[in-house]
């Protein structure tokens, strides 16, 4: 029996800074404070971030209406 497994792309500190538009030491920074999108440890020096993840990110943290003041 086999089983079909969905490919998913990861990415690495830089690529993942630039899809979300802020610098890599922003990202890392995020990342020491436990802020910011999920990441995923491969080794100690190699993190990377999965694009699915990094979209569904995005998605939660978009504000889809500004309140208005009364």
């Amino acid at each position: 029996m086999t089983t079909a497994t969905t490919p998913f792309t990861l990415l690495n500190t830089e690529e993942a800074a630039a899809l979300l538009g802020i610098s890599r030491h922003t990202l890392e920074d995020w990342r020491w404070k436990r802020l910011g999108p999920p990441w995923i440890r491969i080794t100690r020096s190699c993190v990377r971030y999965d694009l699915e993840a990094l979209r569904q990110w995005l998605s939660e943290h978009t504000v889809k209406e500004i309140p208005v003041a009364s």
